[in-house]
């Protein structure tokens, strides 16, 4: 029984099973030691999430590197059959290795990161979790109005990015310019209705007007843009049945909903205070002519 325990331990491949074992132990646990201690120290939270993530990127690749160090004396014959099985696996594993591609690219390129709301392959959310090969999104929007989560989480592979539009709403400028059209009935006091615009605009969406204005210089002088105006601004023009008066003003991304309802809520408030001066039209319908009916009474 001892004879077959020792030739069983000093088993070369026995011995490289223990060894690789042991290896990627001792890695993993030198990986957990260096997030602990030094990763979980970084004070920006997106730093920390890519340094976690590298670090996994790392022991990955190292793990790999022993297996291939421990059997390299078995390699050297399997060199022309490792190239040509190398080739089917990489053309039927594409996918994944343009996922794989994607991922570096996203952290590499700044397409975006943890915590922004992304538009990716159609599908708009909240930013989860960026891993190797999917990104993970919690949705918003589909079957609910506006910008509020519907509870779906969506998977969607890294390689979109090589594919499709990338729609970041909150990268370098996170807000976003929205409207909302007030249809105003002719004979109205358009001055008055201006005023009330911008006074509620002002109100509600002013205070970001500063704050959104440094931002777009900073991106001025980063990119080539022309000037952009971030105060609210009121536009009007006049159709077949009222005029109607466009609100133009800078939001956060994540307050579009809310934002539109306090602007709606304070609309009606001040456009009934007038007392009819100023009045919201409906649509209306002129007959331009009746068609001549002859009648014929017999007896």
């Amino acid at each position: 029984m001892d004879e077959e325990l020792k030739k069983f331990l000093f088993n070369p491949t026995v011995g490289k099973i223990a060894t690789i074992v042991i290896g990627i132990v001792i890695i993993w646990l030198i990986i957990k030691l260096i997030e602990r201690n030094i990763f979980s120290k970084i004070k920006d939270s997106d730093n920390r999430y890519r340094a976690k993530k590298f670090g996994s990127f790392i022991g990955f690749i190292l793990s790999v590197v022993l297996i291939t160090v421990v059997y390299s004396n078995k390699l050297g014959g399997l060199t022309v059959a490792l190239g040509v099985a190398g080739a089917g696996i990489a053309f039927s594993l594409q996918e994944v290795i343009a996922s794989f591609a994607g991922w570096l690219a996203i952290l590499l390129g700044g397409f975006y990161k943890s915590g922004d709301r992304v538009q990716l392959g159609g599908i708009k959310g909240d930013v989860m979790d960026i891993g190797v090969l999917r990104t993970t999104l919690m949705e918003t929007g589909q079957w609910v109005d506006g910008d509020l989560y519907n509870g779906r989480i969506v998977l969607i592979a890294n390689s979109y990015v090589f594919k499709e539009p990338v729609f970041n709403y909150s990268g370098d400028f996170p807000f976003l310019w929205d409207e909302i059209k007030i249809p105003i009935k002719y004979g109205s006091n358009y001055d008055k209705t201006k005023e009330i615009l911008l006074k509620i605009g002002n109100e509600v969406a002013g205070d970001l007007t500063q704050k959104s204005s440094d931002l777009w210089q900073n991106l001025k002088n980063k990119y080539k843009l022309e000037e952009a105006q971030t105060e609210p601004m009121v536009s009007l023009i006049a159709n077949d049945n009222w005029v109607e008066f466009t609100l133009r003003y800078i939001v956060n991304y994540k307050k579009r909903r809310a934002t539109k309802t306090e602007l709606f809520s304070k609309l009606l408030i001040a456009i009934e205070a007038t007392k009819g001066d100023v009045n919201f039209a409906s649509g209306t319908y002129e007959i331009v002519g009746v068609p001549e009916i002859k009648v014929n009474i017999i007896e």
